[in-house]
């Protein structure tokens, strides 16, 4: 009866330790799939203040390019009212999402102010014209090779948050996917010829 006894309350220890193995073996990945879940959170937050460092450089940039075409295009305020709504646009966009389209926009109507050179020879020419094209197709290959690590980031953020399990800890902490700095239209996404 003793042995029966001790068997019973051996067997009971067991399963209560194996029990709360598991238990602490849950805890410990819940804890580490939220630090993952953090840490690929911060690197698209990080690469998102990259683009815009960039993209506040290209906002300094926009009104002397338009103030230095202005001087060569008198008909052409629509357009170059329409770069400058765009940018204001941009810069007032909240969220990045926003951010986003507003930049889409933006460089739209940036396409329209370089295609209005072929009409004026002179503007090919001038020299801060030319320096302003220079800085502005420098900080346009930043933003897209920080557009890339954005998008890298967010393509890790969001696969990780789709796959289970670790998409239950998603779910707790109430993740939302994350959207892709990408061009919104086929228009956009062709070659523009520009030529100074």
């Amino acid at each position: 009866m003793l042995l029966v006894a001790l068997s019973n309350k051996a067997i009971g220890l067991i399963v209560g330790g194996v029990i709360a193995l598991v238990v602490i073996i849950l805890i410990v990945w819940i804890i580490s799939t939220r630090n993952s879940f953090v840490r690929l959170r911060n690197g698209a937050d990080e690469a998102w203040a990259t683009i815009d460092v960039y993209l506040k450089k290209r906002y300094d940039l926009i009104p002397n390019l338009v103030e230095t075409v202005k001087g060569y295009t008198k008909h052409e305020s629509e357009t170059l009212e329409n770069v400058i709504k765009a940018r204001n646009m941009a810069m007032s966009a909240g969220t990045p999402d926003d951010k986003i389209d507003a930049e889409n926009q933006l460089t739209g109507c940036l396409k329209t102010l370089f295609s209005l050179t072929e009409a004026y020879p002179d503007l090919k020419a001038n020299s801060q014209f030319l320096s302003l094209q220079g800085q502005l197709e420098s900080i346009e290959g930043d933003l897209a090779q920080s557009r890339k690590f954005y998008n890298a980031k967010v393509k890790a953020f969001n696969t990780k948050r789709e796959l289970f399990p670790a998409s239950i800890v998603a779910g707790i902490m109430h993740l939302k996917p994350r959207k892709y700095f990408e061009l919104d239209s086929e228009e956009e996404r062709k070659n523009i010829k520009v030529s100074f």
